[in-house]
């Protein structure tokens, strides 16, 4: 009877599938990580037997089941993060079931674990009287200030991701006719995001002081290396508690990054751009996902 050693499917997971075929992103393959961890240590507990002990047909749509209890019950996880957790594995299973079909019933049963149903989040986004107080609160008097004008001026008018905004580099600014910004998305995708002109001065008075070579990174830190995902996400909530100062209705409302990517889609819907232009500009692979954001049950 043929055996399938557990630890040579999930390093082919990880490595082929991944990060080759796929060329997922650093996040997705970081949660991926997280989720096959708390997996194994579940199933070594268990069952008895070493991560390295154990076959694919050990992780049966049972043990899965009780691992999705026990994250919810004994760690806490909501339903949204136990149904992140299934479909790690789901994605694992379908490698599987690919490249091994004797494996195709065991595979088709862990697929077969439904989804949790959960409450929707309620869209945030920012009526315009709350963007141009964001957007005014940053002081120009200052290096930073002028930084993080440029920054967040690009995450309202784009909608860019965290991670595409982080990676950008000051040669990925196109200004004049046709004025773009150029970023790598999920799945290494490359797209084009048009400026509208208050935006493109602005960068382009960053560039200015800023910019010496194509690759250095369009912002960073006062180390002079890029900003991470926490620094842009601090930057954010500072400036929105600032804000909060002359636009009372900012006060309880939760101002993130990607609530900024919220409301550039809302700007654009506002402005008669349909879902699948908006599809485009804001990366989604489905259009589905943009029309969940452009039906908000909140402002």
């Amino acid at each position: 009877m043929t055996r399938y050693p557990l630890p040579i499917f999930v390093q082919r997971f990880f490595t082929e599938r991944l990060t080759n075929q796929l060329a997922a992103s650093a996040n997705t393959v970081a949660s991926y990580r997280d989720t096959f961890r708390l997996l194994l240590t579940f199933a070594t507990s268990r069952l008895g037997r070493q991560p390295t002990d154990l076959l694919v047909t050990d992780i049966d749509a049972d043990l899965v089941g009780r691992f999705l209890d026990f994250v919810e019950s004994s760690r806490g996880n909501s339903a949204r993060s136990r149904n992140t957790r299934l479909a790690a594995i789901r994605s694992f299973f379908k490698y599987v079931a690919i490249n091994e079909p004797e494996l195709l019933h065991h595979c088709q049963q862990v697929l077969a674990l439904p989804s949790k149903r959960h409450e929707k989040r309620m869209i945030e986004y920012l009526e315009r009287e709350q963007i141009e107080a964001l957007l005014a609160a940053p002081d120009l008097s200052t290096w930073y200030g002028r930084r993080d004008r440029a920054l967040l001026h690009l995450c309202v008018q784009t909608g860019l991701r965290v991670s595409e905004l982080i990676d950008l580099c000051c040669g990925d600014v196109v200004l004049g006719t046709g004025a773009h910004v150029r970023c790598r998305g999920k799945g290494r995708k490359d797209r084009s995001t048009p400026l509208r002109a208050d935006t493109a001065a602005i960068l382009g008075a960053w560039l200015d002081e800023h910019a010496d070579t194509a690759d250095r990174p369009l912002f960073v830190s006062n180390r002079n290396s890029r900003l991470s995902r926490d620094a842009v996400e601090r930057i954010v909530r500072k400036y929105a508690a600032l804000a909060a100062e002359c636009c009372p209705t900012l006060k309880g409302k939760h101002v993130t990054p990607h609530c900024l990517r919220h409301t550039a889609a809302m700007v654009l819907l506002q402005n008669g751009v349909g879902c699948t232009v908006i599809a485009l500009w804001l990366g989604h692979e489905s259009v589905e996902t943009t029309k969940s954001i452009s039906t908000p049950t909140s402002s």
